[in-house]
């Protein structure tokens, strides 16, 4: 087996707090610079992303925190930065790992405000393919619970759902199970959900408009939700005010920053026209504020999507050729656009995170 080729990480969007984005040079970074990661040579395999501090986890088990909050830690396996609370998944004293949760101010030092020892990772619970149960935090090993930056911070899955992938939003949850359905349940006031409706769901709701399309990936933002068919199709739903879903966004169009599309231009999928406002003959207008279907998106040149991430009011793409997002100004978008810096410096996209106003990017040389 060849040996995996290293890369680096790269950070661009708001970095007021002093986050390890870019050469820190002001409050916005616009285009994707090298991050200055923690320790020499430090070999980072996790980024997790709050509004004022970001979380690195190095495959040497080390955890680092850049921004309003500081500190370190050895013996770590995961981190999950949220602006309340640090959650970490570390080596336990005992007999499995232990789930720590602590003050974001508190420099990782003293005791943390609560702690719960895992059971050992069971052997070969696999999913099919190989993958394991869980993956990053939320999902902890096994996969039959979950951590919350609020109380109860340990909550068990549905009996019989078996978790492949969880991504929470500011007020909804997503849920992957190992047969590639999506479940999705808390607050839906702005279609984060899926359902067709703007109704709150208290329990896992399988997500029936994608019953029988296998889904790779799923993310979650501040109020809408994204997934990835294994088949290369990304799904998107939920708030569209900042033109996060990649459909036409009415405040864009009045702000001059982006062009509206026709109406004839628009797909029967179910869009809020209750929200989107009403044309001079007294039709919709094609702006979409709330998407509360799973609407499938074309992304230009063709390119099959691979990964996806999702921030407050942003979406991140990463396609089998490179990624999108992360462009040279300010401007927003209701529209997929590839990132040129990439592309220009011959790197090659393997993974995207991201944090509420900023994004992550770890990239490898491409192949010659």
């Amino acid at each position: 087996m060849a040996e995996e080729r290293r890369g680096s990480w790269f950070g661009f969007g708001f970095c007021g707090f002093g986050q390890a984005l870019g050469s820190g040079r002001g409050r916005q970074v616009h285009s994707p610079e090298p991050l200055r990661t923690p320790g020499e040579g430090a070999d980072v395999c996790r980024v997790s992303a709050s509004w004022s501090y970001t979380a690195f986890v190095t495959r040497g088990g080390r955890l680092e925190l850049s921004g309003s909050a500081g500190g370190a830690a050895g013996g770590c396996r995961d981190a999950w930065a949220s602006e309340a609370l640090l959650v970490v998944l570390r080596a336990g004293r005992g007999s499995g790992p232990e789930l720590q949760v602590w003050e974001p101010g508190s420099a990782l030092s003293g005791e943390p405000l609560w702690v719960h020892t895992l059971a050992p990772e069971a052997e070969g619970e696999d999913a099919p393919g190989g993958e394991p149960q869980a993956g990053a935090l939320p999902l902890l090993p096994g996969a039959r619970a979950y951590v919350s930056p609020r109380p109860p911070f340990y909550s068990p899955l549905a009996p019989g759902l078996r978790a492949r992938r969880l991504e929470l939003g500011t007020e909804h949850a997503l849920l992957l199970d190992e047969a590639g359905q999506v479940f999705s349940w808390g607050q839906g006031r702005h279609g984060q959900l899926g359902h067709g409706t703007l109704e709150a769901e208290l329990e896992p709701r399988l997500l029936e408009a994608l019953q029988g399309v296998p889904m790779a990936e799923v993310a979650a933002g501040g109020w809408h939700s994204v997934c990835v068919s294994e088949t290369g199709d990304i799904y998107i739903w939920g708030w569209n005010e900042s033109g996060q879903l990649a459909l036409p966004s009415r405040s864009l169009a009045e702000d001059g920053q982006t062009a509206a599309r026709e109406a004839s231009g628009l797909k029967e999928d179910g869009s809020d026209v209750r929200r989107t406002g009403w044309g001079e003959d007294g039709g919709p207008a094609p702006f979409i504020a709330i998407q509360p279907f799973p609407a499938l998106l074309d992304l230009p040149l063709g390119t099959d999507a691979v990964k996806a991430s999702c921030g407050s009011r942003h979406t991140a793409v990463v396609t089998s050729k490179y990624g999108q997002l992360g462009h040279t100004d300010v401007s927003s978008l209701d529209r997929p656009r590839r990132v040129e810096y990439f592309v220009d410096a011959q790197l090659q996209v393997r993974a995207v995170s991201c944090g509420p106003w900023n994004t992550y990017v770890y990239a490898v040389e491409k192949d010659s």
